[in-house]
């Protein structure tokens, strides 16, 4: 086995397991249970598992999706979001390589996943998730120096400044929780890729609305989780913003 092939399972082991505890965080933080208290239990049966039925990708398959104890059905979810963080731990490694930035752009992913599900499940973002992504931005601004402060002060103002503008326009607008988060991002990310990132957000929302207005799914009036289009919207700037814009402006001859 090569070493760089080693690198890439080492990478999806260790996102896998991430992924995993990210799981337990997507639980409990919206219940207000503290996230270090006691362990992973059956939500069927109340059997505290044990380590070999925590085995992040693993396990669920051995045990065909069903609680090992009682039998019961366990949601296909928490086991797709474990191959997600591994494929993520990939993906940053191969943007990345052997540096810091592979690290912090793979925890605020797992961070950004966090936020996506738990705004999906409850139409909320926490406010630890926002802190966490202010600590992230604040990580960025010493080992990415290709970003200038100046340019992580204005975008931090200019996206959110803007949201939350159109808040006093028109009331619920946007959540409070999406114009601080992506004042954090706005930091972490810089002027140009937050607003690449906000762009896509924005694009792929519109497209996802559509839908499903089409499929009758929704109501015009119906709110939208935004998170999670902020989320993958920005994690995407953060990776390719660049390339992105270049390939956009030349389509204009820019």
């Amino acid at each position: 086995m090569s070493v760089i092939t080693f690198l890439y399972i080492y990478a999806f082991v260790f996102g896998a397991c991430i992924a995993s505890f990210i799981n337990v965080v997507i639980y409990r933080l919206p219940l207000g249970i503290p996230i270090s208290k006691g362990r992973s239990r059956c939500d069927s049966c109340g059997t505290q598992l044990k380590w070999y039925d925590l085995i992040p990708v693993i396990s669920y398959v051995i045990y065909r999706g069903k609680c090992h104890y009682c039998g019961a059905k366990i949601g296909i979810r928490g086991w797709l979001l474990e191959i997600v963080g591994g494929l993520l731990g990939c993906l940053c490694f191969y943007h990345y390589g052997l540096s810091l930035m592979t690290i912090a752009s793979f925890i605020l992913a797992e961070i950004l996943i966090a936020v996506t599900f738990i705004d999906i499940d409850t139409m909320e973002i926490p406010n630890q998730l926002v802190v966490a992504t202010g600590i992230m931005a604040i990580l960025f601004a010493f080992i990415d120096p290709t970003v200038s402060l100046v340019s992580r002060v204005i975008g931090f103002f200019i996206v959110s400044a803007p949201m939350l503008g159109l808040c006093y326009i028109k009331e619920g607008a946007f959540g409070g929780g999406d114009i601080k988060l992506i004042a954090m991002l706005g930091f972490l990310l810089g002027t140009v890729n937050v607003l690449v990132g906000t762009f896509i957000a924005i694009i792929s929302a519109g497209i996802y609305a559509i839908i499903l207005l089409a499929t009758k799914n929704t109501k015009l009036q119906a709110h939208m989780a935004f998170g999670p289009f902020l989320s993958a919207g920005c994690f995407i700037a953060l990776l390719y913003g660049s390339q992105l814009l270049h390939t956009y402006l030349a389509l204009y001859g820019l």
